[in-house]
């Protein structure tokens, strides 16, 4: 298996980048060039096809969402493979101006802004609409996230896409995140999602680029499948 082109000391101090987009593509793919082209072109024909199938509910969700006057599709920016950010999209399931709420919650309420520091979401979340709640249980709101795959900046199954400050908490072992496009599912959400904590999700994360293969992709997607239908772990 290649190993990625990069020393650990290039990676100290990666918590004050500022930047990531400007990094030198070092990172040599832990997967073959061949293996890499059959996973995009898997992820290429999947993703026509759901978004195909999908298409009349895709547009019933926006509808819906947009009742509250507010934009039915969020983009929020994340890290992909290389560094490169890109817009994340997902319908919206939170209220308006949710990221500010967060901000007061975090300053005002020191259990809150404990659980936010150990996995990046809240079990109880009042941001979160009656719809958004319904969206996060069946997975609708990540839907858009296939037009994501198409374009070309995630992947079917791979790490779950980070932001800039959660990147930090890989360490060292963000050269194995960023050597691979982050994926709509992944170990961490077939594992229990929600249940684990983040340094799980790290773990995961690496276990999954170090062990990449077509047929665990494909074992993923179907566990997803289930996963969704019994709605075990989502928030």
């Amino acid at each position: 298996m290649l190993k990625p082109m990069i020393s650990s000391a290039q990676f100290d101090g990666i918590s004050k980048i500022t930047s990531l987009t400007n990094i030198d593509c070092c990172f040599e793919d832990l997967s073959t060039r061949r293996s890499s082209v059959v996973k995009r072109l898997f992820d290429i024909s999947i993703s026509l096809a759901i978004v195909g199938f999908c298409l009349p509910l895709m547009m019933i969700v926006y509808m819906i969402t947009a009742l509250d006057g507010g934009q039915a599709i969020y983009a929020h920016k994340r890290i992909g493979r290389h560094g490169k950010e890109f817009p994340c999209y997902k319908f919206r399931s939170m209220r308006k101006n949710s990221d500010l709420f967060l901000a007061q919650l975090i300053a005002t309420d020191p259990q809150i802004a404990e659980e936010w520091q150990q996995s990046r979401k809240l079990k109880v979340d009042p941001r979160i609409t009656r719809w958004g709640h319904f969206m996060r249980k069946s997975s609708l709101d990540e839907l858009p996230q296939l037009f994501n795959v198409l374009f070309g900046d995630m992947s079917l199954v791979g790490p779950r896409p980070v932001t800039h400050d959660e990147l930090d908490r890989y360490g060292e072992n963000a050269i194995y995140y960023l050597s691979v496009r982050p994926g709509i599912t992944g170990q961490w959400q077939v594992s229990g999602r929600s249940m684990l904590d983040y340094d799980r999700r790290v773990l995961l994360d690496i276990d999954y680029v170090k062990n990449l293969s077509l047929g665990r992709d494909i074992y993923i997607l179907v566990k997803t499948f289930f996963v969704v239908i019994k709605q075990r772990g989502a928030c």
